[in-house]
């Protein structure tokens, strides 16, 4: 797995634990860093800041665009990969839209269902066709 990957990986356990347990990002992030060896790559932080900054308008764009299926009703996990893959995709120029989407993908073949990727490609797919219109 490319460093990226890790750092996509390692933001997902973050973001995920964080609305488990219903605190900050940011705590999950400090108490990492005191309680463990854990090397935090800067790409792991640039994704939880880009997430945290944006995500009033990645769920609004995933409400929108996710037919028939609501931010709550969504598995946790898929809701966090298409936050990170929206954020990747709308926000991060440094990321090609399709790596972003390959990579959301990949993330949920590893730790969601059978149906997540498909579901995820074909929201990410749907938002990469818009992206002029979501950002103008």
């Amino acid at each position: 797995m490319s460093a990226r990957g890790k750092a996509r990986n390692r933001a997902l356990d973050i973001l995920f634990e964080a609305e488990q347990r219903s605190v900050s990002a940011f705590d999950v992030l400090r108490a990492r860093r005191e309680k463990t060896d854990q090397i935090i790559n800067p790409y792991t932080l640039e994704i939880i800041e880009g997430v945290l900054s944006q995500q009033a308008a990645i769920d609004e764009f995933l409400e929108t665009y996710s037919q028939g299926w609501s931010l709550e009703r969504m598995p946790s996990v898929d809701r966090i990969i298409l936050r990170i893959g929206t954020w990747e995709l709308l926000y991060n120029d440094e990321v090609p839209d399709g790596v972003a989407v390959s990579e959301a993908v990949a993330l949920a073949k590893t730790l969601s269902t059978d149906e997540s990727p498909q579901f995820i490609n074909g929201l990410l797919g749907r938002l990469q066709q818009l992206k002029p219109s979501l950002l103008a």
